[in-house]
């Protein structure tokens, strides 16, 4: 017997299915878009790189969140979720879109200035990047319904406002490659997102703000900042 119980793995609600989707882990990809590395002041990279966060900060669409702790800097990135329904490990680009089991839109939410605290020092983006509830997502849309990442639009509205849009084609790391190339180091099984990257016209929000997300063909992602506990 266990010296207390945990809460069950995340779910994720499925277009169309009675049945969520259980997370097991979240890998995100850095700087997946030239134009978003250039607006951070950085270099193009020129492989995937890759951070993760905690399933239990996966945050469904439609929440209200509270402004988080330790930042005065707090910024969205729109991104396309890939669902695996498939084990992938060590795989060639071209047998890897068969193992996604979908895609959904998602909110990367950031701690900017954490983050580039942690840069100057050369330091990990934990606190920056693993928040509670940064890991937002939109219900997912099934792989044979959404079709072939490629030109699909993404944009990201702030209180009505459209502050990113971009498309999906324009990613540095198409999807057969990030995970061919994620799949050299893990063992991919069902239950894995991996969030691809957000394009430019990241920026900050305060509580009381309100984004809606989405990637044509997929459903939105909302989300409410509220007043700070």
């Amino acid at each position: 017997m266990p010296l207390f119980d945990l809460p069950a793995p995340p779910e994720v609600p499925v277009q169309g299915e009675s049945l969520g989707y259980p997370v097991r882990r979240i890998f995100c990809v850095g700087r997946n878009y030239a134009a978003h590395a250039a607006e951070m002041g950085n270099e193009i990279p020129s492989e995937p790189f890759y951070f993760t966060k905690a399933p239990a900060h996966l945050t469904l669409s439609g929440a209200s969140l509270p402004y988080p702790p330790g930042t005065a800097d707090y910024h969205y990135e729109i991104e396309l979720v890939l669902a695996l329904g498939a084990p992938l490990f060590r795989a060639a680009p071209g047998d890897c879109l068969a193992a996604v089991y979908g895609y959904a839109s998602g909110l990367d939410m950031t701690r900017r200035d954490l983050q580039a605290t942690a840069k100057s020092k050369g330091l990990p983006w934990d606190l920056a990047k693993d928040g509670e509830g940064s890991a937002v997502i939109g219900a997912i849309t099934r792989a044979a319904e959404f079709g072939t990442p490629g030109a699909q639009a993404i944009r990201l509205e702030v209180d009505g406002v459209t502050r990113q849009e971009s498309t999906l084609d324009k990613m540095l790391h198409d999807v057969p490659a990030l995970l061919s190339h994620l799949s050299g180091f893990y063992h991919l099984a069902p239950g894995d997102l991996i969030y691809t990257g957000t394009p430019e016209g990241i920026g900050a929000v305060g509580p009381g703000a309100r984004l809606r997300g989405e990637v044509a063909g997929l459903a939105p992602v909302e989300l409410a900042v509220t007043a700070p506990e």
